[in-house]
């Protein structure tokens, strides 16, 4: 494992230290949120449409359930390669080639009508979307301090979340005004403006004319690194720290894949909403999980500015979330806004420990492996989330009930905890070798 380098404690200069310094770093947060955005605008039109398909199309539960499954396996094979990209062509570029392959993949949904087209257009958006969070964690890494971070990935991290939103607003919109079919082209195309913006305003601080010295400075102000070099997959995969992250993400990402891709069947069958009507019960729930991303990351970075460790910092936030997540068991046998509350809760609460759980990467690793530790970490969140479309997909079909579903969402976090706690007892940056 290598002996450890001296860990950053968490101790920061005056919050007016940081302002002086300058702000650009907060524009690539906004380039960062807004990508992520429209990323997940374009991940939540199949959901939002799911009722209104599974009759136009033809399919059932477990066509549904592997349509879901190509969207995910794909995502996992280019998380298997991407981060690596990434590292290798950097952020700007690899971001860049992200965004152009998801946005023409999803506005290619709309020339699908059976369920296999439905699900190489899913695999194809899978590809392209496996980018986002390695290229968003990698560049947080390079424009932000430590103790900035957590905040800084709780803001952008709220795109899923303010994009989930916002389709629910268009989607029903554009189908219910033309057709589906346009709901997918529009909101594919979506993709392009994030690309411009994109490609206009970022670079990396040091090559990036916009900023100062002084944010330069205070963007670098940790602790020096060794120099970069090339990180093998092996040797990533010997170090403890790699499992943790990649078991915390294996076990809690496929919730959020079941909360994006079924709650609109779950309140169509058990409320009897339509797509005229599921829009403000969702809208609840997404407008409580942006407050959670957000609240997440800011209360994990308040506790390290009160002088508290990363470890103790980070682990706090995410046993809050692990525990407020638990009442989601009772969410398929409640009234419907008490079900909505309950859900709202606990998505608000898995966006808080996702933050602090993605923030770890860059806790734990330098800079020159985030990219490829993210990768590996989405790739196991995304092989999870295979599973959980194929066990949905059969559970739904033959039994009818979430109420098994809801069991697991409510119990896999505290387990995941668990297992990183004892995997990583404390979190800090460490010296590979």
């Amino acid at each position: 494992m290598g002996n450890s380098i001296p860990e950053f404690d968490g101790s920061t200069p005056d919050l007016a230290a940081g302002a002086r310094s300058g702000y650009y770093r907060w524009v690539v947060c906004g380039l960062l949120f807004l990508a992520t955005t429209i990323n997940y605008i374009d991940r939540a039109v199949l959901g939002i449409l799911a009722p209104v398909l599974q009759k136009s199309i033809g399919w059932n539960q477990i066509d549904y359930g592997y349509i879901i499954a190509a969207f995910t396996g794909a995502y996992a094979i280019g998380l298997l390669f991407v981060g690596r990209f990434i590292d290798w062509i950097g952020t700007k570029k690899g971001y860049s080639v992200s965004m152009v392959v998801w946005s023409i993949s999803a506005a290619g949904h709309a020339f699908a009508g059976t369920p296999f087209e439905f699900g190489a257009a899913r695999f194809a958006l899978g590809l392209g979307e496996s980018g986002n969070f390695p290229a968003a964690i990698k560049a947080t890494a390079e424009w932000f301090p430590k103790k900035e971070r957590a905040l800084a990935t709780g803001l952008f991290n709220s795109g899923p979340n303010v994009g989930t939103i916002v389709a629910l607003i268009l989607v029903p919109w554009i189908t219910l005004t033309w057709s589906w079919r346009e709901a997918f082209i529009f909101t594919g195309l979506l993709g392009f403006i994030a690309l411009a913006l994109w490609l206009w305003f970022y670079e990396i601080p040091e090559k990036q004319k916009r900023v100062g010295k002084a944010e330069v400075a205070y963007i670098q102000s940790d602790p020096p690194e060794p120099p970069a070099e090339k990180v093998p997959w092996l040797k990533l995969l010997k170090y403890r720290q790699s499992w943790a992250f990649v078991i915390g993400k294996f076990l809690t990402d496929p919730i959020w894949w079941f909360y994006l891709y079924w709650l609109p069947s779950f309140l169509n069958q058990r409320y009897h909403l339509d797509l005229a009507h599921l829009g403000f019960p969702l809208i609840v729930i997404y407008t409580m999980v942006t407050a959670g991303s957000i609240g997440g990351g800011w209360m994990s970075g308040a506790f390290i500015k009160r002088g508290w460790s990363i470890n103790k910092g980070r682990k706090a936030t995410m046993l809050l979330s692990a525990v407020l997540i638990v009442p989601i068991v009772f969410a398929a046998s409640v009234p419907e806004w008490w079900a909505v509350v309950l859900i709202g809760l606990a998505a608000a609460s898995h966006q808080s420990w996702s933050a602090n759980l993605f923030t770890t990467a860059s806790d734990m690793f330098p800079k020159r492996a985030v990219g490829s530790i993210v990768g590996l970490g989405g790739m196991a969140g995304a092989i999870g989330g295979v599973l959980i479309a194929g066990v949905a997909g059969f559970v739904l079909q033959f039994t009818g009930s979430y109420l098994p579903l809801f069991i697991i969402a409510g119990c896999v976090y505290l387990l995941a905890l668990f297992i990183i706690h004892l995997l990583v007892p404390e979190i800090k940056e460490f010296k590979m070798v």
